[in-house]
C-alpha cells in the first residue's frame, strides 16, 4: 500500500441524482470521467466534486456562447478550454501585487517562508476500512496497545512491523524513508510533519487505518530572506486574488441559472466591486 490519493470510481447499482443546467443535462457517464480528477475518501464525495466541476464549466461555456465568444485553441488545449480562457480574460481583470503589499504578506507570515521540513520516519499501518467503524475502533485500540509495547520496549520496532504492518515497508524495518510536504496523503503528512523526532505517543489516523509513527530523523526548515521570495510572494498574492474574483464571478453565473442535482454556490449580486 502506498500513501497516495486514490478514490474508487467504478459505477455501481446506486445512480447518480440528475444534473442539470439551464435545462441542460450533464450525463452520469460524464460525471464518472471527471471523477478520477478528484480524490476523496468516499466516492460520493468525489461525485459531488465532479458534478460541481462540470456544472461550472456548463455555466461558463453557456456565457460564452451569450457573449458569442469565438476563441482558437492553443497547442494542448481543448475547444472548451480556450474558450473559458477567452471568456475570463474578456470578463475578469488580472490583479498586480505591488512591492508593499507583498513586503506586508512577508512580514505578517514568516513561518510560511522557511525551507522545507525534511524527515525520515518508520511507520505501521494496521489496515482498515474508512467505511467500518468496527473495524477502524479495533485497529485504533490495536495500534494503542502497540504504541504502550514501544514504549517500554522501542528495540522492537522492526519485528513489530514485521508482523503486523499492512504496507510493504514492513520489509524494510517499516522504513517510509524521507518525508517532505507533498509526498504523502494530506491528513498522514499534516500529523507527521509536526512531530518531533523519536515515536509518537498516539497512532496517527489516515484513510488507510492507524499508523504507528517514529520520526528517526528531523531536519526543520530555516528562515528564507525576502528577496528570494518576493516574486513568489507577488505571483501568489495576484493568484489568489485572481482565483477569489473567479469564484465570485462563478457564484455570480449560478445565483442567474437554475441548477439541479448538486449544490452550488450562488450569489444574487456582486460579492465585490
Amino acid at each position: 500500500m502506498q500513501l497516495i490519493d486514490s478514490v474508487d470510481v467504478t459505477p455501481t447499482e446506486n445512480h447518480f441524482a440528475q444534473v442539470m443546467v439551464n435545462g441542460i443535462a450533464i450525463s452520469e457517464e460524464a460525471i464518472l470521467t471527471e471523477m478520477q480528477y478528484h480524490t476523496a475518501e468516499k466516492v460520493e464525495q468525489a461525485q459531488q466534486s465532479a458534478a460541481r466541476a462540470l456544472v461550472v464549466k456548463e455555466l461558463m461555456l453557456q456565457r460564452a456562447d451569450e457573449l458569442g465568444i469565438e476563441a482558437q485553441a492553443q497547442a494542448g488545449e481543448s475547444n472548451d478550454e480556450a474558450m473559458i480562457r477567452v471568456l475570463l480574460e474578456q470578463e475578469i481583470q488580472r490583479p498586480e501585487a505591488d512591492a508593499e503589499a507583498c513586503y506586508r504578506y512577508f512580514s505578517a507570515n514568516p513561518d510560511k517562508f522557511k525551507s522545507p521540513t525534511i524527515m525520515a520516519a518508520s511507520h505501521i499501518l494496521l489496515a482498515a476500512d474508512p467505511r467500518d467503524p468496527s473495524e477502524r475502533e479495533q485497529a485504533k485500540t490495536q495500534a494503542e496497545a502497540l504504541v504502550k509495547k514501544l514504549q517500554a520496549n522501542p528495540d522492537q520496532f522492526a519485528p513489530l512491523a514485521q508482523q503486523h504492518s499492512a504496507c510493504p515497508s514492513k520489509d524494510m524495518q517499516g522504513s517510509l524513508g524521507q518525508i517532505t510536504k507533498g509526498s504523502t496523503v494530506p491528513e498522514f503528512e499534516r500529523q507527521v510533519l509536526a512531530l518531533p523526532k523519536g515515536l509518537a505517543m498516539i497512532p496517527i489516523e489516515s484513510r488507510y487505518g492507524y499508523h504507528i509513527v517514529r520520526v528517526d530523523q528531523r531536519i526543520d526548515g530555516t528562515p528564507l530572506p525576502y528577496d528570494q521570495v518576493a516574486d513568489a510572494i507577488a505571483s501568489y498574492l495576484r493568484d489568489r486574488v485572481y482565483h477569489q474574483a473567479i469564484s465570485q464571478y462563478v457564484a455570480l453565473l449560478a445565483g442567474a441559472a437554475s441548477i439541479e442535482g448538486v449544490d452550488i454556490q450562488a450569489a444574487a449580486s456582486p460579492l465585490v466591486q
